[in-house]
């Protein structure tokens, strides 16, 4: 995402970035530099980029900030930062200072920290979280779910917003006030808790019964049993190219942000009165799963069910 912004962002400007790692922070600068070649173009390109000491530099020295962090008491403790003590106006600019906030939290946290920014006019505050994987970031095709205040003064404040994350990703869903960007990612992301773990138990079963893997696959993408879990994430190696599967269910969405997404999908449900009939099942089964594959793209329940099959087989012939 970072490299999507410093690419697309006009060569004026400067992306300054910060991540608790700092050698993460440092290692991406020199790739940058590294991917605008040698000399003096990779030089002047790589001055773009500038590494903060922490989140409240950051915030002090942008006019727009994007955050993305694990989860809500992250958010919580990085906006605790950045606001205290109240920030100067955004130096050099007539805009108030944008807060974008991609990270996946329960609606209540995100507007509770949108209330403050606004509160304490430090700036303006949209909840912004993503789909698409770590596939989608790379290649800049995410769709961003966005939640932001329809009362704010200028009234563009959404036509401000989706350029940029544009940058990042192919398309953009404004669905209401603040907080509702995140509503509509926990129920995707419910959806894809489910759909993953029911994809992986079809390309189970297909092959316990003798299906070839990729005819399986092929037949089901062109069906109505499509979805993202079985055309872009397949569980099994051979299927979809670039997939986590390949490379041993490496480098993907791990399973414990996805049961972390399904518990504030849980917690959403129970106080909005909705319900969830195979959230608890779902939700064991990526506790068992995170047990042994910890790290791992959520798409390794299928492994995690080829294992059981063993254990099955093995029970049974004693």
């Amino acid at each position: 995402m970072a490299q999507n912004l410093r690419t697309k962002i006009p060569e004026a400007d400067t992306l300054l970035i910060h991540d608790q790692n700092r050698e993460t922070a440092r290692k991406f600068k020199e790739a940058s530099i590294a991917a605008a070649g040698a000399g003096a173009e990779g030089k002047r390109k790589g001055k773009g980029i500038e590494v903060a000491e922490s989140s409240r530099e950051v915030a002090e020295k942008s006019e727009v900030v994007v955050t993305v962090l694990p989860e809500p008491s992250h958010v919580k403790s990085v906006f605790g930062n950045i606001l205290h003590p109240r920030l100067s106006p955004v130096p050099n600019s007539a805009s108030d200072r944008l807060f974008i906030d991609c990270s996946t939290v329960d609606p209540t946290s995100s507007t509770d920290i949108a209330n403050a920014v606004h509160s304490s006019s430090s700036g303006v505050f949209v909840d912004a979280p993503m789909s698409g994987g770590v596939v989608g970031a790379r290649a800049a095709t995410l769709t961003f779910m966005l939640g932001c205040p329809s009362h704010n003064g200028n009234g563009k404040l959404v036509s401000r917003v989706t350029p940029i994350l544009h940058h990042m990703g192919k398309k953009v869903v404004h669905l209401g006030e603040s907080g509702m960007g995140l509503a509509g990612k926990l129920a995707n992301n419910y959806l894809l808790a489910i759909s993953n773990i029911a994809t992986a138990e079809a390309m189970n079963l297909g092959v316990r019964l003798g299906l070839d893997p990729a005819q399986l696959a092929d037949l089901i993408n062109g069906s109505s049993g499509q979805c993202w879990s079985s055309s872009i994430n397949n569980p099994i190696k051979g299927v979809s190219p670039g997939a986590p599967a390949e490379k041993d269910f490496e480098g993907g969405f791990s399973v414990g942000l996805m049961r972390k997404d399904l518990g504030l999908a849980i917690k959403a449900a129970r106080e909005s009165g909705a319900e969830l009939e195979l959230a608890k099942r779902a939700e064991e089964v990526y506790e068992h799963v995170e047990d042994g594959e910890k790290g791992k793209d959520f798409s390794v329940v299928y492994r995690w069910l080829e294992a059981r099959n063993s254990r099955v087989n093995t029970w049974r012939s004693r």
